[in-house]
């Protein structure tokens, strides 16, 4: 086997370990959320507020769609770090080679749902009339370059299972910057509507795709992936399937709460839909690290359990947790504070900035409570047991989510109903986590 000790979370100091793999993660999901609020900020200013509410009431649905093959990349890439952290190049190569079939299958099947339903659901979930027309437009666009999408997340999925965080950040600098420029030209200089907002994004996810498989394609020969190699291995892509369903499954349920969510945030019209997707964006931004923390856990743990270090695990997942929460509170915060200066670089309208002010300021002091709950689901997941966190998601954030806001917001027609939704399940879902972690066996489990 060749020499990959640079890339192993199995040896070394626990928490540069960790960090060193997370800091790539940050800067690579940084440049990827420039994708969305990129678009979002080009076309606040230059095409207005119905566009941006347009283009900002896509991020619900987005997730929905993409989400389940995303939780499938996650679930391959605990199998393959695994068996990379376990030395077994035989189950290293098939798994590698089974996950890319997997994502040429799963890119096929995204596109043709995502063309044909999206309008379809768009309707359904309220969106202004105003503002239909230009998101079915942008949704149809975006959603015909789902195997760009699907085929980077499953790319990235794999080089990061080996701990090849670096590649993937330079290749979303690379997409970012065309996806910029692209905007500023198709929209700024030729004002071409949101369509080509959707456009740009498509072209960059291919440039980034494309250029993950170049690198898997000269990867050292252990994790190399070769084209005449590619096919499913039946008893491969059962593990794949089993460690990605719970995962894929928990994106979708949570998805799904927040396309109900956003219906609700929808019969306020189009300057709330425009204020709270402005937020959302802020607080992808913000939670960043958090969330890279949490990926970095799950292959971290993985390794580690497959090489059979389970001591160095527990220690990680402690070192994980306690990190997490002290940086959300602080980005928490640090959002509060400044939540109407970062809102008006999307839009100056004040009733824009005021809907999306006030959802900041009911949110951000719970940060850390949706940080304990990422990072234990990420630790979770790197040990095998995904199911714990679908089913824990899928209660809090999806069935208590939707249940509380239906019944309430009936008797108090108010916005803040709808934000205080996720503080609520955030610290339900967090409470049954912590009694989890403190009282199961799971971590001393993981050594039977």
């Amino acid at each position: 086997m060749a020499n990959t000790s640079s890339t192993l979370m199995t040896e070394g100091s626990i928490w540069k370990r960790i960090i060193t793999f997370a800091v790539p993660l940050f800067w690579g999901n940084l440049f990827q959320q420039l994708y969305n609020t990129a678009d979002s900020m080009i076309v606040g200013n230059f095409l207005g507020d119905t566009a941006l509410a347009a283009v900002s009431s896509s991020g619900s649905l987005i997730f929905l769609m993409v989400g389940f093959f995303n939780g499938i990349a996650i679930g391959s890439g605990v199998v393959i770090a695994r068996h990379f952290g376990a030395r077994d190049i035989s189950g290293l190569q098939k798994s590698i080679h089974t996950t890319t079939a997997f994502g040429l299958i799963c890119g096929c099947v995204l596109t043709v749902v995502g063309v044909f339903a999206a309008p379809q659901i768009l309707v359904l979930m309220g969106t202004p009339e105003a503002v239909l027309p230009n998101s079915i437009v942008y949704f149809r666009i975006y959603f015909s370059g789902s195997l760009a999408f699907v085929m980077y997340n499953f790319f990235v999925g794999i080089l990061q299972s080996v701990g090849d965080s670096r590649h993937p950040l330079i290749y979303l600098v690379i997409s970012s910057v065309v996806n910029i420029v692209l905007d500023l030209v198709l929209i700024g200089v030729f004002h071409y509507g949101v369509g080509a907002a959707a456009l740009a994004t498509v072209i960059s996810q291919f440039i980034s795709a494309f250029l993950c498989l170049f690198q898997l394609l000269r990867s050292p020969e252990e994790f190399r992936l070769s084209i005449r190699k590619i096919c499913l291995d039946r008893n491969m892509l059962r593990q794949i399937v089993s460690n990605g369903f719970p995962a894929g499954f928990q994106n979708s349920i949570i998805s799904v709460a927040n396309v109900f969510v956003q219906a609700n945030i929808n019969q306020f019209g189009q300057m709330a839909v425009a204020g709270c997707g402005a937020y959302s964006k802020i607080q992808g931004f913000g939670f960043l690290p958090i969330t890279c923390l949490s990926m970095a856990l799950t292959t971290f743990i993985s390794q580690n359990l497959g090489a059979k270090q389970y001591d160095r695990a527990r220690k990680g997942s402690v070192f994980g947790i306690v990190c997490t929460i002290v940086a959300a509170e602080l980005i928490g915060v640090f959002v509060y504070f400044s939540a109407p200066m970062l809102l008006s670089a999307f839009n100056d309208t004040a009733e824009v900035i005021a809907y999306g002010t006030s959802q900041a300021h009911t949110e951000t002091f719970f940060f850390f409570l949706l940080a304990f709950s990422h990072c234990m689901a990420g630790i979770l997941r790197g040990a095998g047991r995904s199911m714990v966190p679908m089913i824990i998601m899928l209660v809090f954030w999806c069935v208590v989510r939707i249940s509380y806001i239906t019944v309430v917001i009936h008797f108090i027609p108010n916005i803040k109903v709808v934000f205080w939704a996720y503080p609520l399940t955030w610290s339900l879902s967090s409470l049954v986590f912590l009694i989890y972690y403190l009282k199961s066996d799971w971590i001393h489990g993981l050594e039977k």
